[in-house]
């Protein structure tokens, strides 16, 4: 219904557009080149398709406005670092006050032992660790995983992201694990390391774990990175009896899912895992991860511990980074368990998400579209086809180019998606009336480039 050769036109016309409302960008990235390679000091701020990137110069709730002076409704909110809004007042004070109170020390702050409470009491596992980034975190129970079951493997799901995990990073091909395509300067083969099979693929869940060699399932409860792919009815707990019947310890890695509810999905839904990890708005947005496991699990830890030289807990494990649970960490921390990880967020964010969802729906169903539209909590993602089953399902359906120029297409009308996914999410300032400037937007585009 939408030929590609009306989208490379329309993309054309939305490059030319962005171009003349952005001058000040066009200038700071041609400056910013000198120094830094495509002009960001990251290069996932490259990837949005626009001719150069966009320059923010403040962002506050869930509106950012860039240096050319345009205002943009945020329904990207860093990819999740931001799900709660930009600088949201509870955990601004809170960074705000212990700036001139020590950064870092390699000390507990005085605040641990409460924290540590409020993450046991909200996400219903006994002990805790911190982690700079969700990455580290994974690495961190991945290591334990094997350390524990003295198993080499980790067993992942095909079009999973864990992060910069190196043995996460493969992929299903012709029936066998590869390493994921794209991946630079690879230490080993991170196939040797993982078994990767389909979500929702029960039996081939049960035929990977028979063989023995599974230290861990690590897991997203719904999948993210290749559009939003929901669990089937019954997947949760057949993963949750399948990997204690073969001795695997079960991961579930909440990092975008946390949308879900106060409590994330596991939360919401009743999950059991062993491990359980969360990075990017656990504290609001300030660089934090967290890692829980169960009293079991803790309990071989120590022993494991208890048999080595003490050295191995330590430095030496090659597990953990200087900055991790910093002081300035714990505050934004303690202040977003308080303030944000709460019903009352989790309802307006919700409620908002809803209206995107619906307004969504209806556009595709005025148009006769097939698209789905799925929604997990405060999060909303749309594909250009029926609900995928499986992340195989999710990659045959992406159209990169569509998505590219509605990307475009939306940020020159004020409204800012992911750049991968067609991801949105709702944060608990959103306005009532940014689903129905979306809706609008959407489907001018559909009929642009329709006709």
């Amino acid at each position: 219904m939408i030929p590609p050769a009306a989208v490379d036109a329309l993309l054309a016309r939305e490059q030319r557009h962005y171009i003349a409302r952005h001058p000040r960008s066009a200038a700071l990235a041609a400056e910013a080149r000198r120094h830094w390679p495509g002009g960001v000091p990251l290069h996932w701020m490259a990837d949005w398709g626009t001719p150069f990137p966009l320059t923010v110069a403040e962002a506050s709730g869930a509106t950012l406005v860039d240096i050319d002076g345009h205002e943009i409704t945020d329904l990207c909110l860093g990819d999740t670092g931001a799900m709660f809004g930009h600088s949201p007042p509870a955990v601004a004070a809170a960074i705000a006050a212990q700036a001139s109170r020590g950064l870092t020390c390699m000390l507990p702050d005085a605040r641990v032992a409460a924290v540590g409470e409020r993450l046991a009491r909200r996400f219903g596992l006994p002990f805790w660790q911190l982690a700079q980034t969700a990455s580290d975190a994974n690495r961190a129970v991945l290591r334990w995983a094997r350390a524990l079951t003295g198993r080499p493997k980790v067993l992942v799901f095909h079009g999973c992201y864990h992060g910069l995990v190196e043995e996460t990073m493969v992929r299903l091909r012709g029936g066998r694990t590869v390493p994921r395509e794209g991946a630079v300067g690879s230490a080993f083969d991170h196939a040797s390391a993982a078994v990767a099979v389909e979500f929702n693929d029960v039996g081939a869940l049960e035929a990977a774990l028979a063989d023995g060699g599974i230290a861990a399932v690590i897991a997203e409860p719904v999948m993210t990175n290749c559009g939003m792919v929901l669990s089937a009815s019954g997947f949760d707990a057949a993963l949750r009896m399948l990997t204690r019947r073969y001795g695997a310890l079960l991961v579930i890695d909440e990092t975008h899912t946390i949308s879900s509810g106060p409590g994330g999905y596991t939360g919401e839904h009743g999950l059991e895992p062993d491990l359980w990890v969360c990075g990017k708005a656990i504290a609001g947005g300030l660089p934090c991860a967290a890692w829980g496991m169960s009293a079991e699990v803790a309990a071989r830890r120590e022993a494991w511990l208890a048999q080595r030289d003490a050295a191995s807990a330590h430095g030496h494990s090659g597990m953990g980074t200087t900055l991790a649970g910093n002081a300035l960490a714990i505050a934004a921390l303690e202040a977003a368990l308080g303030h944000l990880h709460t019903d009352a967020t989790h309802a307006a964010m919700r409620a908002g998400a809803l209206r995107l969802e619906q307004t969504l729906s209806a556009v595709f169903s005025a148009r006769g579209l097939d698209w789905h539209v799925s929604r997990v909590g405060a999060r909303v993602e749309f594909g250009f086809g029926p609900a995928p089953r499986n992340g195989s399902e999710a990659e045959a359906q992406d159209r990169p180019r569509l998505g590219e120029a509605l990307r475009l297409w939306l940020i020159n009308r004020g409204l800012l998606m992911t750049p991968f996914h067609q991801m949105l999410l709702a944060a608990p300032t959103l306005a009532p009336s940014a689903a129905g400037a979306l809706g609008a937007a959407v489907a001018g585009f559909l009929d642009e480039v329709s006709a």
